[in-house]
């Protein structure tokens, strides 16, 4: 088995993820398809800082998926030719560990939970510009990757109160070498 910072971070719990998110994390690789937008007016600004197009409800995605020495890479891709390159580094151990995830300015600690061999995300920190930012503060994101008919489902959504979702953003990808 190819040792990377995911199986590295998981251990033993690395067996509770479906079996192709474990290939996916410990080969790396691209995934593909056509996904669905939904951008509400108080998440347009937010939309296009990401790089989501923000004229449509449907577009063509992308997200190379490779592992560095000590991290895990995505490269995210919209047909808009836009990119949003995130870079994973793990802290601890699962289950009470992990991971912060930097883009830009903005980092985001973001624990892992395990629900029927699918991937969530809970976000425990933040920080941007190097200033912690209270939750309280921040948008509520929920994200997931789990598989479904031999396809990797995926759902990005931004929720701030008092406007509830500002944007939502998820598909079926299919695995391409």
């Amino acid at each position: 088995m190819n040792e990377t910072s995911v199986t590295r971070w998981f251990g033993a719990g690395f067996e509770g993820l479906h079996p192709l998110l474990q290939q996916l994390h410990r080969d790396g690789g691209v995934l593909q398809g056509a996904i669905d937008l939904d951008v509400r007016p108080a998440g347009r600004r937010l939309a296009r800082r990401l790089g989501l197009p923000v004229d449509r409800t449907r577009c063509d995605f992308a997200v190379d998926i490779r592992h560095e020495r000590d991290a895990l890479v995505w490269t995210r891709r919209f047909d808009t030719g836009q990119t949003m390159r995130s870079v994973f580094v793990p802290h601890g151990r699962w289950p009470d560990g992990y991971w912060t995830e930097t883009a830009g300015p903005f980092a985001l600690r973001l624990a892992v939970d395990v629900v029927d061999g699918g991937w969530h995300w809970r976000c425990v920190g933040a920080r941007a510009f190097g200033i912690v930012v209270p939750l309280w503060l921040m948008p509520q994101t929920r994200a997931f990757k789990r598989i479904e008919d031999g396809r990797y489902r995926f759902e990005v959504a931004i929720a701030q109160r008092p406007f509830g979702d500002l944007l939502r953003y998820g598909g079926l990808l299919d695995a391409h070498a």
